[in-house]
This record gives C-alpha cells, sequence and structure tokens, in this order.
C-alpha cells in the first residue's frame, strides 16, 4: 500500500512539473509585444494613418457623381385632351450627373499626401519606439526573477550551513566536547535562515507572478523562466565612449526619428497652409436628361382652317390654318432619354482676395509648430545624452561595485571556513562563529544584488548602442 501511495505521490509531483512552462527571455518580449494593450492601440493608429494616405491618393482622382429623381404631382392642372383644369397625376423622371477635376489647387494635394506618407512613417517609429521600451522593461523583470531565484538559492545554501553545524554541534555536546549552550545561538541562526528563506521565496514567487502579468499570463502556478546558467557578460561596451554610443544612438534611437519626421510633417503643413494662398483651377462637365409620362399632343401632317375674325367691308370670314394635333400616350423612355439630354462643361478659377487674415493666420500658426517640434526634438537629443552618459556611469559604477563584491566575498567565505575550524576545535564560541557565517551570508547576498544590478545597468546601456536584448 505505502509502495502504491508513494508512486501516486510521485507521479503526479511528475505530471505537476511537466506542466510548468518555463519561459526565455525571448519568449517572454515576444508574448509581451504581441498581447501589450498599448502596442495594439499603436498599430490601430498606425491602420488609421495608412487611411489617411488613401484619403490624400483618392485627391487626384476625379469626382463623379449620379443623380436621379422621380416625381408625382398631384392637384389641379389642365387637362391636355379636354383643357379642363382638373385634379390630376402627373409623374416626371429626371437623369443626371456630373464630373469634376482639380486641376491646380497650389500643390495642396501633392503636399497633402507627402504629408500622409510622412505621417505613416512617424508612426511607423512611435510603434518600433513603443516596442523597444517594453522589451527593456521586461528584460528587467526577467532579470527581477533571475536575482530573486539565485537569491532563494544563496538562502538555501545558508539554510544547509546551518542545519549541517546545528547537527555537528549536536555530536559534539553529546560527546561532551562542547556545553549545552553553544547549541542554542546555533539553533536560533538555523530559525532565522529558515526566516530568510521563506522571505526570499516569497519575493521569488511574487516577481514571478509581476513578470506574468506584464505577459498578461494568469496561470501563475504554472509560470516560471527557464533556467539557464548566467555569468556575468564582458564589458566590451564600456571600452566605448559616451560621446561615441550618444553618436551610434542618434543613428539608431526610434525616438529620435520620430522627432525628425514629425518636424518634416510640421514643414508640410506650412506649405499645406500657403497653398491656400495661390488660385485654384478645376474642370468639369454635367449632364442631365428628363422624362415624362404624360399623354401629348402630337402634329397629324394635316392643316385646319380656323376663322380668326371678319371682314367688315364685306363681312367675309377671315381664317388661318393650325396643323392639326391629336392626343398620343408618352413618348418611349429611350426616345425622351436622348432627345431630352443636355451638357455643359468648362473650366472654373477661383482666385482668394481676401478671407479675413484666415490663411495668414494659419500659415503663422504652422510655423508656431515647425518651432515647437524643433524644440521638442532638441530637448529629445538632450535628454538621450544626458541619459547614456548616467547610463554609462552607473553601468560603470555597477561594475566596480560587483568586482569589489566578489572579492569581499571570497575574504567572508575564506574567513566564514576558518571560524568552522576554530569553532569546532573548541577555540571559538557560538556567538563568535554565527557572526562570522552571517556577514558571509550578508557577502553572498550582496554579491548577488550587485551582480544583477550591474547586468541590468550594463543592458540599459547595451540598449542604446543598439545592440539586442539577450540573457
Amino acid at each position: 500500500m505505502k509502495k502504491i501511495l508513494s508512486f501516486l505521490i510521485s507521479l503526479s509531483t511528475l505530471i505537476t512539473y511537466a506542466q510548468v512552462k518555463q519561459y526565455t527571455l525571448e519568449e517572454c518580449v515576444m508574448i509581451a509585444l504581441e498581447k501589450n494593450i498599448s502596442i495594439q492601440q499603436s498599430e490601430l493608429d498606425l491602420e488609421g494613418a495608412d487611411i489617411d494616405r488613401a484619403d490624400a491618393f483618392g485627391n487626384f482622382f476625379p469626382r463623379i457623381n449620379a443623380q436621379s429623381q422621380h416625381i408625382w404631382n398631384n392637384g389641379l392642372s389642365q387637362n391636355i385632351t379636354n383643357g379642363l383644369i382638373e385634379n390630376l397625376t402627373t409623374q416626371f423622371s429626371s437623369l443626371g450627373g456630373n464630373l469634376g477635376v482639380t486641376i491646380f489647387n497650389g500643390r495642396q494635394n501633392i503636399n497633402q499626401l507627402a504629408r500622409a506618407n510622412l505621417s505613416i512613417i512617424s508612426r511607423q517609429y512611435q510603434l518600433e519606439d513603443m516596442k523597444d521600451d517594453i522589451s527593456l522593461f521586461v528584460a528587467n523583470t526577467y532579470l527581477q526573477v533571475m536575482f530573486n531565484k539565485e537569491l532563494e538559492d544563496v538562502q538555501r545554501y545558508q539554510l544547509e550551513l546551518a542545519q549541517r553545524e546545528l547537527e555537528r554541534t549536536q555530536i559534539r555536546i553529546d560527546a561532551g566536547v562542547q556545553t549545552k549552550a553553544d547549541i542554542y545561538e546555533i539553533e536560533a541562526n538555523l530559525a532565522a535562515q529558515e526566516q530568510a528563506l521563506v522571505q526570499a521565496e516569497n519575493s521569488s514567487q511574487l516577481s514571478k507572478i509581476s513578470l506574468a502579468q506584464l505577459l498578461l499570463i494568469t496561470d501563475y502556478e504554472n509560470f516560471d523562466i527557464a533556467d539557464v546558467d548566467y555569468d556575468v557578460p564582458l564589458s566590451q561596451i564600456l571600452l566605448e565612449e559616451p560621446k561615441k554610443i550618444y553618436e551610434k544612438a542618434l543613428t539608431l534611437r526610434n525616438d529620435i526619428k520620430v522627432g525628425v519626421t514629425n518636424i518634416d510633417i510640421a514643414k508640410k503643413d506650412i506649405k499645406l497652409a500657403k497653398g491656400a494662398l495661390l488660385p485654384s483651377l478645376s474642370a468639369f462637365y454635367n449632364y442631365n436628361t428628363r422624362i415624362s409620362y404624360s399623354d401629348r399632343f402630337v402634329e397629324t401632317g394635316n392643316l385646319i382652317e380656323t376663322p380668326i375674325g371678319v371682314v367688315k367691308e364685306n363681312g367675309s370670314l377671315v381664317v388661318t390654318q393650325f396643323p392639326e394635333r391629336e392626343i398620343t400616350d408618352a413618348q418611349s423612355f429611350g426616345d425622351q432619354f436622348r432627345q431630352n439630354d443636355g451638357h455643359s462643361y468648362g473650366l472654373s478659377l477661383n482666385i482668394p482676395i481676401f478671407n479675413g487674415l484666415a490663411v495668414k493666420n494659419n500659415i503663422k500658426r504652422r510655423k508656431l509648430n515647425l518651432k515647437r517640434a524643433e524644440n521638442l526634438f532638441e530637448q529629445t537629443k538632450l535628454d538621450l545624452e544626458n541619459t547614456i552618459n548616467q547610463a554609462y556611469n552607473n553601468a560603470e559604477g555597477a561594475y566596480k561595485f560587483y568586482e569589489a563584491s566578489k572579492k569581499t566575498l571570497k575574504a567572508r567565505r575564506e574567513a566564514y571556513l576558518m571560524a568552522e575550524q576554530r569553532f569546532e576545535i573548541g577555540v571559538m564560541n557560538s556567538y563568535d562563529f554565527i557572526q562570522a557565517k552571517q556577514r558571509y551570508e550578508i557577502s553572498a547576498s550582496d554579491n548577488v544584488r550587485a551582480k544583477y544590478d550591474y547586468i541590468f545597468k550594463l543592458k540599459v546601456l547595451e540598449f542604446y548602442f543598439g545592440l539586442q536584448i539577450t540573457i
């Protein structure tokens, strides 16, 4: 029964472990870029800019419209069959179309299309800049998980040392080499190490949850990062001068490219505004026709003599001849369509003379926007230079601190090993031994902290130098 129970427990453990997904940094970055809502919004902005370009391109095409209507007239009108005024219903149809094309409008269509293309480029740079920032943020969070896991390993190792010391102390007490009082400090240290491990485990779990939330992953229990042996990378980038890093960043950073593109957009806006001062020339063509569904009079070809007066002298009638007409059905739709049509075409020239200073004020407004874009671009470059200098100094300082922490850790470890030997032979009390161990523990934790502080600051500097963020 015990064997079966043991087997089931082992199987359950294996299944649970198998369900845990371990993500690499590259996978985390890919998921973040795919699911991030801000990136999705920026992609929609890019699609909107593409639609704006289609609108600008459509301005070069002619404008074609068609009209059609059918009218019923109800009310008093003359009946053509008897000449009487009667309540009648008559029907009419009309068809028409027009075509217009802009020949010249101060190059506004050309400038509008150029501006739309620049807007797409700007949106693309903004999207890529957002992706870069999110990638760096994900890398920072990922490194935090790595730091907490390594710190957890340090605390677990320190706990193992404390447990081992407790066992050896108990053996020496049983042998009469040490007194019972020596074990109390060891037990207190063991309890403190257990607390430190619990705290480290909690911090590790919280950092993994934070990373999962960043990736919009809700299955926290089965989320983890890949276990990799990651040593401190070589600091080749620290051999570069900050000025060189800044100069390269000017050619690579997407926020710089956004600033340059926004200046170009502001210049196009000025040209668009100035185009309103120039004459505009357009061509047009109109076509119309109409159809009636009422009966009509049609000449038969015969003449009818109708008296129109009397000669006073002899009383003879004065007559005239009128064409004979008869009532017939309405003409066919096709015949009326051809016979009743009309055409008009021509050119339209519009010359702006005075518009209440609206155009001039708009030009001034666009020039102010250009100044704002230029000032913002200069500020972006200054901020970038300051950020790179700060990142360089931070990385350089973190490297020196890390190297110093390694020396401290080595010395504290040697001191601990010597204290351990002295404690075992009874020439050092438990209090002094515990102090040596705690100093070793603190230096080990400080070394891990200095290591990841340097790694992250180095990654930030590499980020500005255009290097891909990898672990």
